[in-house]
């Protein structure tokens, strides 16, 4: 295929697919006067493609895109300037695809198809025998969607490079969690409080102080001495000694397990991580990933934190976990999230192990949001649960 017409969309996805599943020499984007006045965007999909080691070149069209006529006459003249082209209408207005069916009725050599999200395949719309029933084989990873949507991909709180040291330990971190769940919150406070770091920039392993430790509004966390003695059970915890009423002290196995014991949520976020690994059936699986919005080098714009994507194919699965009250304001940003960075083919999945109100669930409903909760999350069917998201 040498040039490739797409009909430019708002959803990432439909506008680099076909160029990413064929590879044409050129790919022409009959676009809005916006899009092709813009430079960042312009430069934003160069660097996609070149990251993608795709050597297209990306030629732009203006038009009215709900003008059907100018769109035709535009499509008129690049059939005319490159014989050679193939049409793609899996995106565009309805003007667009109207535009793009006076073209086929004028124009009968010129092949036109589509894409199908239900069948993941290529169809022949005319003419294009070569993409009939063609199964779509791109496989992106979870820094793919963000660079395709113009954003940047940004380590969090978490090194994943690093996590398949720990996997040994997420299960067992996951089963003290259910067996305190219901103090977990102050049993993590009690942690950060007894171990704040003394200086900037220090972050100590070894920690001794009293039994007692201040909480909110002048309160006393007395030390979860249950909990401290199961952590110290599956190697979290070193040379533990508790003097009841008096003393706590102990080490931390490393920085990273001391930064997960004293943050409230990551036990949730490393289970699902390895659940969503375990499946079997995901390219690629990412947590605590930072989203920048933007993208733009040499500064930080806005940034949310997803707390595990995973990937299969073209279909990526945003998925926030949540060991706190379930707000419709953190449905909101993750339907935001999976639109902006995902498209219509993505999925979102909020993991809860907290009862969510009658009215949170319909919220989610309406956002096409699935929940997970506490029972899903400790049934044995869990991993078949999140593999059939996909």
């Amino acid at each position: 295929m040498r040039t490739l017409i797409e009909l430019f969309d708002e959803r990432p996805l439909e506008n680099m697919l076909a160029t990413e599943m064929f590879r044409p020499e050129r790919t022409i984007f009959v676009c809005s006067r916006e899009a092709a006045e813009n430079r960042t965007l312009k430069r934003k999909m160069r660097a996609y493609l070149d990251h993608r080691g795709i050597a297209t070149e990306l030629i732009f069209r203006r038009v009215g895109l709900y003008n059907a006529a100018e769109i035709l006459q535009t499509l008129r003249s690049i059939t005319e300037e490159y014989p050679d082209c193939v049409l793609d209408i899996t995106g565009g207005t309805d003007d667009a695809l109207f535009a793009a069916g006076e073209l086929c009725a004028e124009n009968r050599t010129v092949p036109v198809f589509t894409y199908s999200r239900r069948k993941n395949r290529f169809y022949s719309i005319h003419n294009a025998s070569f993409a009939e029933g063609l199964a779509c084989t791109v496989q992106y990873d979870v820094e793919d969607f963000i660079l395709m949507a113009g954003g940047a991909l940004h380590q969090g709180r978490v090194d994943n490079s690093i996590l398949a040291d720990y996997m040994d330990c997420i299960e067992p971190f996951f089963r003290i969690y259910l067996k305190h769940r219901r103090e977990w919150v102050k049993g993590v406070d009690y942690l950060q409080q007894i171990s704040r770091p003394p200086a900037e920039n220090v972050i100590p392993l070894r920690v001794e102080g009293s039994f007692d430790q201040k909480g909110e509004r002048g309160s006393r966390i007395q030390a979860p001495v249950s909990l401290l003695e199961d952590f110290e059970k599956i190697g979290f915890l070193k040379d533990l000694i508790i003097k009841d009423g008096e003393k706590v002290g102990f080490t931390f196995a490393d920085p990273q397990i001391r930064m997960w014991m004293r943050d409230v949520g990551s036990v949730l976020e490393l289970y699902v991580y390895k659940t969503c690994l375990e499946t079997g059936v995901f390219d690629d699986v990412m947590t605590s990933a930072v989203v920048d919005w933007e993208g733009e080098e040499g500064r930080v714009g806005v940034t949310n934190e997803i707390d595990v994507v995973a990937t299969r194919g073209v279909i990526p699965v945003f998925i926030s976990c949540k060991t706190s009250e379930v707000k419709t304001e953190a449905l909101n940003e993750l339907s935001i999230l999976r639109d902006r960075f995902g498209g219509e083919m993505a999925k979102a999945v909020l993991v809860t192990t907290r009862s969510t109100a009658a009215i949170t669930r319909r919220r989610a409903m309406e956002l096409k949001i699935d929940i997970l909760d506490l029972k899903d999350i400790t049934s044995s069917a869990f991993r078949t649960r999140i593999a059939r998201l996909i």
